[in-house]
């Protein structure tokens, strides 16, 4: 102690005031400035390093997860899970290794493929927060409707307000075909919902530091605010690409003018062989689609594919309407043409895996609309077979 009983040492770690640069006294406790650098990255919010066990981080171990959920595309889960791993390797260098350019996903398929099923699961195998937004409802800052920063608003919410997990995050952004551009409109108003939100999503895809309310809704100038860096979230774009097959085609083949000109049918183009350039003449600007070097190209599902949906996949849709008839004690089997007759009528609705639930309720509603009669009457087991399936309003007598 000091002649005027003040502390000549640090209260904290006991070093005296000649062994440090700084002490700060008071009139019965001292601190030093190591201690103070210390509470300092105890109380700040420092994003932590991210880690994956390598079981994680093996292409074959997330494609083995896929299968589970997801039927056949096996081309696009190989070039997927090899992009997932590399992305998240890259979260994991030192300041000592080279510098690895972030490579975001672009995800082309038909309707009901199977592109939103891909990434939800794929975040779910990872555990990393993961939200889905529409490109559609997105417009440029200052008009009405979501701006692109929500997307990072969403993400913080989803998870659970961890600046660091927020960081590591996997957005999906849907429908990104719908906001091509329209070269060839002659409308002098912006075109806010379109080519201004491929120019606004630039920077927050590639990386950037972006703004966000700390408590989520809308910005306001006295709101305490939030900084995300972008640069390691993972943004997986997709859409459906209609009319992209006929540019890839007209550029491997020609155009089909004049009574010689070979016809070629829709099948023939495979959208795997996609370039940089179709893209920007469907309506992706040439900045946009430099951001997504890693495309994936989902195919068209066959009768097969839906039959395995239907009944082989975690969670499918079999197994699922069993356990509502259970609920009231109703054992709901199904035979093997009734299988069949679904698959088909789904398969020719062309809208992929969702047009089997729009099937299944069709034929299941009138019976699930009687489920306590059948019960009251004792018929406990309920078999569907081709019958049922095309006469839906058919009750069993």
């Amino acid at each position: 102690m000091t002649a005027d009983n003040r502390p000549d040492h640090c209260s904290f770690c006991g070093k005296p005031k000649d062994a440090v640069k700084k002490l700060i006294v008071s009139d019965t406790v001292a601190i030093c400035d190591v201690c103070v650098n210390l509470c300092e990255d105890i109380l700040i919010d420092r994003p932590a390093a991210f880690e994956f066990s390598t079981d994680k981080l093996d292409p074959v171990a997330i494609k083995s997860f896929l299968d589970q959920y997801v039927v056949g595309q096996d081309r696009a889960k190989i070039t997927l899970a090899v992009a997932i791993v590399n992305h998240y390797k890259r979260l994991q260098r030192t300041a000592d290794d080279p510098e690895i350019a972030k490579a975001n996903i672009l995800v082309l398929g038909p309707t009901g493929s199977g592109k939103t099923l891909l990434a939800r699961t794929v975040a779910r195998y990872l555990d990393v927060p993961f939200v889905i937004a529409d490109a559609t409802s997105i417009t440029e800052a200052g008009y009405v409707g979501d701006d692109v920063e929500s997307l990072i608003s969403r993400l913080y919410a989803c998870s659970g307000q961890d600046v660091a997990r927020t960081q590591r995050g996997i957005i999906f952004v849907d429908e990104i075909d719908k906001i091509a551009r329209k070269s060839e409109s002659v409308s002098i108003t912006r075109d806010v919902s379109g080519e201004g939100v491929q120019q606004a999503l630039l920077k927050m895809v590639e990386g950037t530091v972006v703004r966000i309310p700390a408590g989520g809704g809308r910005k306001h100038p006295a709101g305490e605010m939030i900084e995300i860096d972008t640069a390691n979230i993972l943004f997986i774009a997709g859409g459906a690409f209609v009319g992209l097959g006929q540019i890839v085609s007209n550029r491997m083949y020609g155009s089909a003018i004049g009574f010689s000109s070979a016809v070629r049918s829709k099948e023939e183009v495979d959208l795997a062989d996609v370039m940089s350039d179709d893209l920007v003449r469907f309506g992706m600007i040439p900045e946009f689609v430099g951001r997504f070097p890693n495309v994936v190209n989902l195919e068209d599902l066959t009768p097969q594919d839906l039959r395995r949906i239907l009944t082989e996949v975690k969670h499918n849709w079999v197994e699922q309407y069993r356990w509502l008839f259970a609920q009231d004690q109703i054992n709901l089997e199904f035979a093997d043409d009734g299988l069949d007759a679904i698959v088909d009528r789904a398969h020719q609705n062309h809208t992929g895996a969702r047009s089997l639930q729009g099937v299944m309720e069709t034929v299941l509603l009138p019976h699930m609309f009687h489920l306590r009669e059948y019960q009251s009457q004792g018929r406990l087991d309920l078999r569907i077979d081709k019958d049922l399936v095309n006469n839906p309003r058919k009750l069993i007598q």
